[in-house]
């Protein structure tokens, strides 16, 4: 497990460095197509080998690492880049066992060491039948917090919370959130505690050209 973390971190930082080197003014052609192509590689293992953990360590996440996935949350593309999100960063012990009450998927909860809340800010939403915009501006940020999470040795689920209102109700209720800040879901996470294997989800059948076959 410690082998794996170390190799996922420095996925990512290589990732950093190549994105760097890449937006350099470099002399050599061939080099910059040998950093595209680490860039490539990495961010599509990344993606293709993320899946969802639900068992974690006690180990906390550092300030540093929140800050890099709230940073690639807010990197996501949103409708007229309104951005209208707001995360709430969860890290209290008393407040993440709440938030994960007693049900049957309590026990993640109760291991985890931090939370994100994923929230709609309808004050900043856009008006009139595009404000349901912000469902999607909000899941791409919620996707990129996920892909980072993993890229940085983390294990992170994604648990859905609106539209059902009394999951609304209750994550707003323990937050204390106002009437404009709408939690979309909760990414629970923290440095895993198992290794499930991703799955392969691609389907050909779910695919048409041109128009629905």
């Amino acid at each position: 497990m410690k082998n794996k973390g170390k190799s996922l971190k420095v996925m990512a930082l290589s990732l950093i460095v190549a994105a760097f080197m890449t937006g350099c003014n470099c002399n050599n052609p061939d080099s910059n197509m040998s950093v595209d192509n680490e860039v490539k590689d990495n961010a599509i293992e990344t993606i293709m080998t993320r899946t969802s953990i639900r068992s974690f360590t006690d180990r906390a996440v550092s300030a540093d690492t929140v800050e890099m996935l709230l940073r690639a949350g807010m990197a996501a593309p949103t409708a007229v880049n309104l951005q209208p999100w707001h995360f709430v960063v969860v890290n209290d012990r008393a407040k993440i066992d709440e938030l994960g009450g007693n049900g049957r998927q309590s026990q993640m909860w109760h291991e985890s060491p931090l939370v994100i809340v994923v929230c709609g800010n309808m004050e900043k939403a856009m008006e009139g039948v595009g404000q349901a915009f912000w469902v999607q501006d909000c899941s791409a940020a919620t996707e990129n917090i996920l892909l980072a999470a993993h890229a940085l040795g983390l294990g992170a689920v994604w648990t859905g919370c609106y539209p059902i209102e009394e999951r609304v109700a209750n994550i707003s209720q323990v937050l204390g959130l106002p009437e404009h800040i709408v939690p979309l879901c909760a990414i629970v996470m923290g440095y895993p505690n198992e290794s499930p294997q991703p799955k392969d989800k691609w389907k050909p059948e779910n695919v048409s050209y041109n128009g629905f076959e």
